[in-house]
């Protein structure tokens, strides 16, 4: 986001947070999309996700008066989104949800190839999607909000424990157990391939 971008987006949240609903209507539009994709893949379906979206929103509308700015709006937002999904998934005693495969491979050590693929590496890759999706489909909600705060928005583990209300050391434990249980998952399936000892040895030397 660019110095203008980011002025103009100050000056919307200041208007917004005085009652100025074009203000606000700017700053949906600015974040709908990104919003939408992390419910989308929190909750499922489009409906609940359409629905968890909207709720984050009006969320949005009755606190921006008390937003006091202590994290980024849109760190705050997605706090917003991602704990109207785990409500919603709560409310209607839903514990699984599907979530798009874009985890990060060099974490999960899933080879992908980078260049162009055969038939035979495309069903590859597509079934490997699709392990990886049942696998967050067995995390509680509670380690899918995490990871994907952590892999599909790329926010540090600083931006997450204040987006959560958590502690750094609580994000950091369920994000590695999120891992964990998904790589166990992957395991299980055929779909994985354990880390070589060389990587091993890397990981231990970059702690």
């Amino acid at each position: 986001m660019t110095i203008d971008h980011i002025q103009q987006e100050h000056q919307w949240i200041e208007a917004a947070r005085h009652g100025d609903p074009d203000a606000f209507e700017a700053l949906v539009r600015q974040y709908e999309k990104r919003v939408f994709s992390l419910t989308l893949r929190m909750c499922g379906n489009p409906d609940d996700a359409a629905e968890a979206a909207q709720e984050a929103f009006l969320s949005a509308w009755q606190g921006l008066p008390f937003f006091r700015g202590d994290s980024s709006f849109s760190t705050w937002l997605y706090r917003l989104a991602s704990n109207a999904c785990v409500d919603l998934l709560r409310r209607e005693g839903r514990h699984r949800a599907q979530a798009g495969p874009s985890l990060d491979d060099t974490e999960l050590n899933v080879e992908v190839p980078d260049t162009a693929r055969s038939p035979h590496e495309e069903a590859e890759r597509r079934e490997l999607r699709e392990q990886i999706e049942r696998g967050l489909q067995a995390l509680s909600p509670a380690h899918r909000q995490v990871l994907l705060l952590r892999e599909m928005r790329q926010l540090s583990y600083d931006e997450i424990a204040d987006a959560l209300d958590l502690d750094v050391g609580t994000v950091k434990s369920r994000i590695n157990r999120g891992r964990k249980q998904l790589r166990n998952f992957l395991l299980k399936s055929g779909n994985f391939l354990s880390p070589s000892p060389s990587k091993e040895i890397e990981k231990e030397g970059c702690r």
